[in-house]
């Protein structure tokens, strides 16, 4: 009879691109069977997770080839990459997903996610292995990458992320998903999407993509108008789903659902009844960016989206805790701007929630 074994796997990098390393725990039942970390020297948070989990596959491969193996990350990215159910546009995450379905038979292996306090085991050894790394150093382990890149010859790739109009929820501060409501722009909405638009044109952008719902095609067709740019419609920008609570105001959901509120308050990885988490929308907005500067090195790109969305791509741009995002504000028609560098996805926030085109 086949071995069942679990891996929890994990990776880290200071800096994002900076020191990095990976840990990885093997478990057979109860029973831990063998854990292992490594630095990795300069790279980035992505690239230290699969690294960890190729490392974590081979090891299991050693210990029994016929192993059925359940892993587990609090990588949403790596997870749904390796389910097969998120494409991998990043060559360096390519190939080491390559070598870890070389690793150890792809039939036998099936992939968790897991909430990072599940996690906590292999994240000790991820920074075990970092501050052994940082101790042995002779020269300093953070560099400022950001100014290397800014005086570097090398052209980011641009992200304009547009908040859509306003709704007729917006001014009642109701939570307005990627659920069945799908509300159309007000008056004002409209008003807001059209003094964007003058914006937008100034920033001559070279691509335009836009989330399915229809707040946000409204606001994009404006933008259309005076770009000429026709937005190429992407479910991956699509707002957070919150669930039971959509169309509910703050005070409803606090009334009828206290519990799970005061959960959601705490915590980025808890999400709402029949909703999505601020994790698991954390790791969609990186694949959002990371995809749109693989397919679109160098360009200026107007993502018109969500407040959700937006939010949690700024914290996975700073590599801050999904748990930042309730220290955001983005209104209607803002444009947040994000900067990706092709050659390594270093990324940088280099405007938050301007809305001085509105006033």
């Amino acid at each position: 009879m086949a071995r069942a074994l679990t891996v929890y796997a994990d990776g880290g990098s200071r800096g994002n691109p900076g020191a990095a390393a990976f840990g990885a725990v093997i478990m057979e039942g109860n029973h831990l069977i063998h854990e292992l970390s490594e630095a990795i020297g300069t790279s980035t948070n992505n690239v230290a997770e699969y690294s960890g989990l190729v490392a974590a596959l081979r090891a299991v491969h050693l210990i029994d080839p016929l192993a059925e193996v359940e892993v587990r990350m609090d990588s949403k990215l790596v997870v749904e990459q390796m389910s097969g159910r998120w494409q991998i546009k990043d060559a360096k995450m390519r190939k080491l997903a390559l070598e870890a379905r070389d690793a150890h038979s792809p039939e036998l292996v099936r992939y968790q996610w897991i909430a990072r306090e599940e996690n906590s085991h292999a994240d000790r050894l991820v920074n075990k292995a970092l501050d052994f790394e940082v101790a042995g150093s002779i020269e300093p382990i953070r560099r400022n990458y950001l100014m290397e890149r800014l005086l570097s010859n090398e052209i980011p790739t641009t992200l304009y992320l547009v908040r859509h109009g306003e709704t007729p929820l917006t001014p009642l501060k109701k939570f307005s998903g990627s659920g069945p409501l799908d509300p159309e722009l007000t008056e004002e909405g409209h008003r807001q999407a059209a003094l964007v638009a003058k914006e937008v044109e100034k920033l001559q952008p070279d691509l335009m993509i836009a989330s399915p719902l229809r707040r946000t095609r409204q606001t994009a067709e404006h933008i259309t108008k005076v770009t000429h740019l026709e937005p190429s419609i992407d479910p991956i920008w699509i707002e957070i789903d919150f669930g039971v609570w959509d169309g509910l105001t703050i005070y409803e959901v606090e009334e009828k659902f206290p519990r799970e509120y005061k959960e959601w308050l705490a915590s980025a990885s808890y999400a709402p009844p029949k909703g999505e988490s601020f994790e698991f929308a954390l790791a969609r907005a990186r694949q959002g960016m990371e995809s749109a500067v693989a397919e679109h090195p160098g360009k200026r790109l107007v993502v018109v989206t969500h407040n959700g969305i937006i939010k949690t791509a700024i914290a996975a741009a700073m590599s801050t805790q999904a748990e930042s995002i309730f220290n955001v504000d983005v209104t209607p028609c803002s444009i947040t701007t994000i900067s990706i560098w092709p050659s390594d996805g270093l990324m940088a926030v280099r405007g938050v929630n301007e809305r001085g085109h509105l006033r």
